[in-house]
C-alpha cells in the first residue's frame, strides 16, 4: 500500500503543469521581452505554456493587432517552443498553446 502511494506521488511529481502567461496588447518592448524570458524558463523546467493576449474596451476592434503580437511572440521562441494548435478567440483573449521542442 505504501509502495503504491510512492509511486502516485513520483508520478504526479512528473507531470507537466500548464502556466499561463497573460499579456496586454500594448505590452512595451522591453515588457515583453521578459515575459518571453519567463515563459522559456517555464518550457526549459519542463511545463506547457499557455500565452494569453488580453483585449480591452476598443482594443476589440483591432484583433489583427493582437494577432501580429502573437506571430510576434511565436516567432522569438520559434527556437524552443512548438505551437499547440491554431490561437483561438474566446471572448476578449486570444490564445495559444505551446510546449518544449
Amino acid at each position: 500500500m505504501k509502495e503504491e502511494a510512492k509511486n502516485r506521488k513520483k508520478a504526479r511529481e512528473k507531470q507537466s503543469e500548464l502556466k499561463q502567461m497573460k499579456i496586454g496588447l500594448k505590452i512595451s518592448d522591453n515588457d515583453l521581452n521578459i515575459k518571453i524570458r519567463k515563459i522559456k524558463s517555464f518550457l526549459e523546467d519542463g511545463d506547457h505554456c499557455r500565452i494569453i493576449i488580453t483585449f480591452k474596451g476598443r482594443e476589440m476592434a483591432h484583433k489583427e493587432i493582437g494577432s501580429q503580437l502573437l506571430d510576434r511572440i511565436l516567432e522569438q521562441m520559434a527556437d524552443c517552443a512548438i505551437v499547440e494548435g491554431k490561437p483561438q478567440f474566446a471572448g476578449r483573449n486570444l490564445s495559444v498553446g505551446v510546449r518544449k521542442k
